[in-house]
C-alpha cells in the first residue's frame, strides 16, 4: 500500500465544508468522486482538518492510500484539475511515508480573515463587508491577550463533541491594506469557529462597545455567550499547515 499527499488549495463558497456528506457537495466528496473515476480504486483521503461552509483554503493538505504506485504525479495532477470543480485546484500529488498523517503530524495551522470597508460586489464570495472603521491599534493590543490564555471555550461552536478546548496560539496581528483589513491568527489547534468568534469579538474592542478589560474577561469567562457573534464564513481563509516531514 502506498501513501500519497495531495497539496491544493479550494474556493469554498459552493461548497458545504471539507468533510464529506451524503446528501451535500464538499470538497472532500468531490476529489474522491473524481480521483477513483481516474485510477479506477475506491479512494478515501483524509484531510488535515475540516473547514465550515464557504471557507476558502489557500494552502491545504490531505493524504491516500493506493494500491498500486502512481507511475506519473505530474500527469494525474493535470486529468485531476481538467476534472475537477472549477473551486478546486490540485498542485501536487507526492508519496510520502505510510506513517505520515495530514491530520494528526500538523505542528501548526494559520488563517485569515478579510475585511474591505467599501462596499465592492466582486468581493462579496471572498471577504467580509464592514460598515465601520474600527481601531486597529486597540484590535491588536486585545490580541496580545490571547497569548495569556490556551482554554477558548468562550470562542467555541457549542457541543462541538471536541475533546478539550485548549489550544496554543503563537501569533495574532491585524493589518491594513489601503481599504483592507487582514486579521492573521496561527496556532497548534483550533476549535470549530474559533476563528470567527475570535474575529467578532475583536472587532467589538475596534467599534468600542467592549474594551481590553472585557475582553480579557470574556476568555475567562468560558461562555460562549459572552463572545461577540461569529463573523460570516466568506472572509475567512485557511492559509499554511505546518509539519515536521513532508
Amino acid at each position: 500500500m502506498k501513501r500519497y499527499l495531495l497539496d491544493l488549495s479550494y474556493k469554498g463558497t459552493e461548497f458545504h465544508g471539507w468533510q464529506l456528506q451524503n446528501n451535500a457537495i464538499t470538497i472532500q466528496g468531490e476529489i474522491e468522486r473524481v480521483m477513483s473515476m481516474i485510477l479506477r480504486e475506491q479512494i478515501r483521503i483524509v484531510g488535515a482538518g475540516r473547514t465550515d461552509t464557504g471557507v476558502h483554503a489557500k494552502f491545504y493538505v490531505a493524504h491516500f492510500d493506493i494500491e498500486n504506485e502512481i507511475s506519473d504525479n505530474k500527469k494525474l495532477v493535470s486529468k485531476l484539475n481538467k476534472i475537477l470543480h472549477k473551486d478546486i485546484s490540485i498542485k501536487k500529488i507526492e508519496e510520502v511515508s505510510n506513517e505520515f498523517h495530514s491530520r494528526f503530524d500538523a505542528k501548526s495551522r494559520t488563517y485569515e480573515y478579510h475585511i474591505h470597508l467599501y462596499k465592492n460586489p466582486f468581493l462579496n464570495d471572498l471577504s467580509a463587508f464592514l460598515y465601520f472603521l474600527p481601531d486597529v491599534q486597540k484590535m491588536n493590543e486585545a490580541c496580545n491577550i490571547l497569548f495569556d490564555y490556551e482554554d477558548f471555550t468562550s470562542f467555541a461552536k457549542l457541543n462541538s463533541g471536541a475533546k478539550t478546548n485548549l489550544c496554543k496560539i503563537y501569533f495574532a496581528e491585524w493589518k491594513q491594506e489601503n481599504d483592507k483589513l487582514i486579521f492573521t491568527i496561527k496556532a497548534n489547534r483550533f476549535l470549530r469557529n474559533m476563528v470567527r468568534a475570535i474575529v467578532g469579538t475583536l472587532l467589538e474592542v475596534g467599534r468600542g462597545k467592549i474594551n481590553i478589560n472585557d475582553f480579557r474577561q470574556i476568555i475567562e469567562s468560558k461562555n460562549r455567550s459572552s463572545a461577540g457573534q461569529s463573523v460570516p464564513a466568506c472572509g475567512l481563509y485557511l492559509t499554511d499547515i505546518e509539519y515536521d516531514i513532508a
